[in-house]
């Protein structure tokens, strides 16, 4: 692996896999490395996507209109009920607010919007400017929460750090301080952890659930509401989907209101079925674990016969995998695995040092390994690898194309389900489609000649 021509603060970000990694050396769950364009988004951004799949509240963006209008319908979570998170809501901070403070103009949009609407929750996000300024979001909700008698709840999301997975934790602290004051007489069921209804998602998982006998108490963000939500501390078992989003989330669940939890994964078969028998497991409940033992036999069989006539396509193939969290990253190298596709490159944004000792665990010699990437190593990597497919997110499909590269969307804008038994159909479809289409025939030939001849 050449690494000359990367940051020299970078190198320790990245290792191949016979060189080492995971827990032996490679650097990950830190601030991005100033001048090295990141991937990852500001801690506004995680904050909302996390909350934002909360049908029934208001999100206040105290902050200047480009913060509002860039994480607008942000997420491609579905609603069973409100559509009210689809929408965007600011203070449009001008420069006089910044001179004068705008305390005055939150709490005017507060008013506005309570006597209008009648919400039962509000989240107030503090943006960058936000924290340069020094306006006491704080007392303002914690005024307005008093006035009203309804939920006002600041997010701390000035983006200094520049860590969206900061703004994870922030919009976690703000949905335990929501949950905090309601405490249940019994416990039952499960909550589901940082799912967040992508293409309705949740739906299916529920419906699994819904079949192997577990009731599902609450979901953590995804077609959740307030009523929904506060719902949360009556389970007895927590799952998380989204590690890097809700791990946090989850741990304080468990040391404040002893709720356990368990980390899973349902993208891939292999995945799913373990899944649904560990939570079975984790609730001590035998007969949901013969009826997902049942449930995973029949799928199992049904897709084995679906993958036989995808796989003559796609064996062979090289992928590249550039996702948010580490346990994503781990269920798609496990589903190309399944496919007769080797994964070259596999990076994350926010994995942590237990995902990448997973992933070295898994992958094949030579892989490249890499925490919080930029355009320039994704690109550089791709190429040195042969990447066939670079599976990412919207930041990462003009990398792709540029390249000649075919591209799958598995991030959270996204309008079809990639989870469960289903989602593997997709998932196959699409990766099939995309790598096998015949525009590529049309750029192989002499795209990388073309960029020789810029580079003159």
């Amino acid at each position: 692996m050449d690494n000359s021509n990367i940051l020299d603060a970078r190198k320790d970000f990245i290792k191949q896999k016979q060189g080492g990694c995971g827990g032996n050396g490679l650097r990950c769950d830190s601030n991005s490395v100033s001048g090295s364009v990141s991937q990852r988004a500001c801690v506004y951004c995680g904050a909302r996507v996390v909350l934002n799949p909360i049908t029934d509240a208001f999100h206040i963006v105290h902050g200047p209109i480009g913060c509002a209008s860039y994480t607008w319908d942000i997420r491609g979570s579905l609603s069973s009920g409100d559509d009210l998170y689809r929408n965007s809501f600011s203070t449009d901070l001008q420069e006089t607010d910044v001179i004068f403070g705008g305390e005055k103009k939150l709490t005017a949009a507060l008013d506005e919007i309570v006597n209008t609407y009648h919400p039962k929750l509000i989240f107030v996000y503090a943006t960058c400017i936000v924290g340069v300024i020094g306006d006491d979001i704080e007392a303002v909700c914690r005024e307005m929460s008093n006035k009203h008698g309804i939920r006002v709840l600041p997010v701390k999301s000035p983006g200094f750090s520049g860590n969206k997975s900061v703004g994870y934790k922030m919009a976690c602290n703000a949905i335990m301080a929501l949950l905090a004051p309601h405490k249940p007489e019994k416990r039952r069921g499960i909550n589901i952890l940082g799912d967040f209804n992508l293409a309705g998602e949740i739906w299916i998982v529920k419906e699994y659930l819904n079949k192997i006998g577990i009731p599902v108490i609450s979901t953590i963000t995804g077609d959740s509401n307030y009523e929904s939500l506060i719902q949360a501390p009556a389970a007895e078992l927590n799952i998380v989907q989204c590690a890097g989003s809700s791990t946090y989330l989850a741990n304080r669940m468990e040391e404040e209101l002893g709720i356990p939890y368990i980390k899973i994964s349902f993208y891939g078969i292999e995945d799913t079925v373990n899944s649904l028998i560990r939570i079975a497991d984790a609730l001590k409940d035998e007969t949901a674990r013969k009826k997902a033992i049942e449930l995973a036999e029949t799928e199992t069989l049904r897709l084995e016969v679906f993958l036989s006539k995808y796989r003559k396509n796609l064996e062979g193939k090289r992928a590249a995998i550039y996702v948010g969290g580490g346990f994503k990253a781990i269920s798609l190298i496990r589903q190309f695995c399944s496919l007769g596709i080797e994964t070259v490159v596999v990076g994350t944004q926010t994995g942590k040092k237990e995902d990448y000792e997973i992933i070295e665990g898994i992958v094949g010699p030579d892989t490249i390994i890499l925490d919080d990437a930029n355009p320039a190593e994704l690109e550089k990597f791709m190429k040195e690898k042969g990447a066939d497919i670079l599976v990412g997110g919207v930041k990462e499909r003009p990398l792709a194309y540029k390249l000649g590269i075919a591209f799958c969307d598995h991030n959270h804008e996204r309008k079809h389900p990639l989870c469960g038994f289903d989602g593997v159909v997709n998932f196959t479809k699409e990766i099939n489609l995309s790598m096998n289409h015949p525009v590529w025939k049309l750029t192989e030939s002499d795209l990388f000649d073309i960029d020789k001849e810029f580079a003159k």
